[in-house]
């Protein structure tokens, strides 16, 4: 079992190529990227189709660039890529699944302490598709679920984590958790999974639908105070590492960042799904998905969302650098679906990318996809590990009022250079052909 705070500090961050080099940033990584990058014999093959596919060995790349990630809070992971809590991990079955095809990490779908509240319906998912076709495919970029947590009694998921961890020891599982407004509930909770050997708990405070009544999920994590105080009980309680799991439903999420990592989470995971309404049938003029002819608002997810994602994620991922000296852990969620999309979460700040929409249309095997292609970006830049580029990108975002200074600027520079001396008595000598050159139309 992995204890909490235990963990060694990882080595200082590299930045990036020459193009991303920050202007003025105290604590700057160097980067030793190359002009020409290197194009190294790595683990990725293609497999006919172009793509590049990984070879992994319970999660490690064979070869080529390190994909290994340590985290802040003492998790160590062969490869950032993360199964995002829900169906992909519903039982022993698929969970077992995820770590056979190499999966860095596998969260379980939520647990809580009394699943007969649990009752799901069918149709429960809703998909948003372009107006055109992909090889003759249509292409899903939205997803929209009314699912709700786990409806598999405690006892039987305690079952299925203790058997996983027998069986993968040395691989990362993560319990997912929610309860009502109970801190006895949350307790119990807490304990009986960490008696089967979780290494993480990752704390649900950001379902946008089921029971926003008894202050679940969306409703706690949309308030702070309320979210201070459960916080603490969940902390006090827990021995292994906990992250707090945002909702994008609020209009800063920094701000219940803040009081996670403030009352002791060690990480922030972000972000869950969008509230949101599919779509209206235009044939039956019901909304979608339609279950006896009614819905509710639901989740929204796949690639679509990825812009707001990395928005939400560029948020904290600052919050954690000012606040916190850079020294708390971040998994991005959103539109994960290609080894790409996860370059750009970790060159956010994120230290692991989950991925939950994008299995359940891919299948589990997508994992040495997204390791081949991440592996393929890091050699067009020469860089050897994750952290050699993680939160390079995050120096670049600024202030509206900012980037009209640096324009006006630049401008007024470009203009100096084409007018070049402005007076007479700034002829020299030495510098007198230059200066002549420097005013010459043509």
């Amino acid at each position: 079992m992995i204890e909490r705070f235990a963990a060694p500090q990882p080595g200082s961050r590299a930045s990036t190529s020459q193009s991303l080099q920050p202007r003025q940033t105290s604590g700057a990584c160097r980067c030793r990227h190359r002009q020409t990058p290197r194009l190294c014999q790595a683990s990725a093959s293609s497999n006919g189709t172009g793509q590049h596919i990984a070879e992994l060995v319970d999660g490690r790349t064979v070869s080529g660039p390190d994909l290994s990630v340590q985290h802040f809070s003492g998790l160590k992971l062969p490869n950032p890529f993360v199964i995002g809590s829900g169906p992909p991990g519903t039982n022993y079955a698929v969970m077992k699944k995820a770590f056979q095809e190499g999966w860095g990490a596998v969260i379980a779908k939520t647990v809580s302490v009394d699943s007969s509240k649990v009752v799901n319906v069918t149709p429960r998912y809703a998909r948003l598709h372009p107006s055109s076709e992909v090889q003759g495919k249509k292409e899903v970029i939205g997803w929209e679920n009314i699912e709700l947590i786990s409806d598999r009694p405690l006892e039987v998921m305690l079952d299925d984590f203790k058997r996983l961890k027998e069986e993968f020891p040395g691989r990362v599982l993560i319990a997912s958790i929610m309860e009502e407004y109970t801190k006895h509930a949350w307790e119990e909770l807490i304990g009986r999974c960490e008696e089967v050997g979780v290494d993480a708990f990752e704390i649900n405070f950001s379902c946008p639908h089921g029971m926003p009544e008894r202050k679940m999920g969306m409703a706690m994590g949309q308030d702070c105070e309320i979210l201070q105080e459960v916080c603490g009980w969940i902390n006090k309680a827990a021995k292994v590492p906990v992250w707090a799991k945002m909702t994008p439903n609020i209009t800063d999420i920094s701000l219940p960042a803040r009081t996670a990592l403030q009352t002791g989470c060690e990480g922030i995971a972000a972000i869950n799904t969008i509230q949101s309404v599919m779509g209206v049938n235009l044939d039956t003029l019901r909304p979608e998905p339609s279950v006896e002819g009614y819905s509710t608002p639901g989740g929204y997810s796949s690639k679509a969302v990825k812009p707001i994602a990395l928005a939400k994620v560029m948020s904290i991922a600052q919050l954690i650098q000012k606040e916190f000296d850079g020294k708390a852990d971040l998994s991005g969620i959103g539109g994960v679906e290609t080894g790409r999309d996860a370059a750009e979460f970790l060159l956010l700040g994120a230290n692991s990318v989950q991925v939950c929409t994008g299995v359940m249309i891919h299948g589990y095997p997508l994992v040495k996809k997204l390791c081949g292609e991440l592996q393929e970006f890091m050699q067009q830049h020469g860089f050897e590990s994750i952290e050699s580029f993680r939160g390079a990108t995050l120096p670049y975002f600024t202030t509206h009022t900012e980037l009209v200074r640096m324009q006006r600027e630049a401008i007024d520079a470009k203009k100096r250079k084409r007018s070049g001396l402005a007076k007479d008595d700034e002829w020299s000598g030495d510098g007198f052909v230059k200066e002549a050159e420097s005013m010459v139309a043509n």
